[in-house]
């Protein structure tokens, strides 16, 4: 229906933009590990709709649906962050694995081979690669990578926070962060510097990756998790030593 000015009501607003609902919610959940569940997603974000449509004015000098967008995805965050999405035993499976390939770095002065590491943490390279295919959704930054490890060393993220603002994500990007996550994918063995550049600059999903690399969508998944514990190895590593 319509109201008295001729425009949509807030049930056929709703009505119109749920495709855009599911769309963002399967672009989302394609990057996110297997026990995310779509669905999940789609009601956080019809919340995020709702709110957009009670909310919205044509004074804000926005289109309607990218004011929607930023709702929705925002509703679809809180949604992953409040779930826990990831359990902290994958967390502390990615842990050691980059703690593996920390020593070894140190002790090879290069990236560590995959039959190293497994090696390293006493297990086969079968044992090896399920362990990264579980931790599919590792991701480069966590919130409590904002504070002292639990060593009390200072953090790899401390050295590219130049002040205390309120937004710590802005002030990284701010503080040359950018430059040091590039120099990170740029220290990645050759295959998965392709890995990640047909995953973030090209936004292929995985089994779109697999097809261009002759692997399968798992593989795809293991070295994803793979190059992301590396790189968290590489701003780590240079963050203690001052190298830049």
């Amino acid at each position: 229906m319509y109201n008295v000015k001729g425009k949509p009501g807030k049930n056929q607003m709703l009505e119109l933009h749920a495709p855009l609902v599911k769309k963002l919610a399967h672009q989302m959940k394609a990057k996110l590990p297997p026990s995310v569940e779509v669905d999940d997603l789609i009601q956080a974000g019809m919340m995020g709709l709702l709110d957009a449509v009670n909310r919205y004015e044509e004074t804000h000098g926005a289109q309607f649906e990218t004011y929607a967008v930023q709702r929705i995805r925002g509703a679809m965050l809180d949604e992953l962050r409040s779930s826990d999405w990831l359990p902290r035993s994958i967390r502390q499976n990615a842990r050691k694995v980059e703690e593996a390939m920390q020593a070894l770095l140190q002790q090879l002065g290069r990236p560590p081979q995959e039959t190293e590491v497994a090696q390293h943490m006493k297990l086969s390279l079968v044992e090896y690669q399920a362990l990264l295919g579980d931790c599919g959704g590792h991701q480069l930054i966590y919130y409590e990578d904002f504070h002292d490890d639990e060593g009390g060393h200072e953090h790899f993220l401390d050295r590219h926070q130049t002040s205390d603002s309120d937004d710590p994500l802005q002030n990284l990007i701010n503080g040359g962060f950018r430059e040091a996550v590039v120099e990170s994918i740029k220290a990645l063995p050759e295959r998965e510097q392709i890995l990640m550049g047909l995953y973030y600059e090209q936004e292929m999903n995985l089994k779109e990756i697999g097809a261009v690399m002759g692997v399968s969508e798992s593989r795809v998944c293991q070295l994803h998790a793979q190059a992301v514990s590396r790189m968290r190895t590489y701003l780590r590593e240079h963050a203690w030593t001052g190298v830049t």
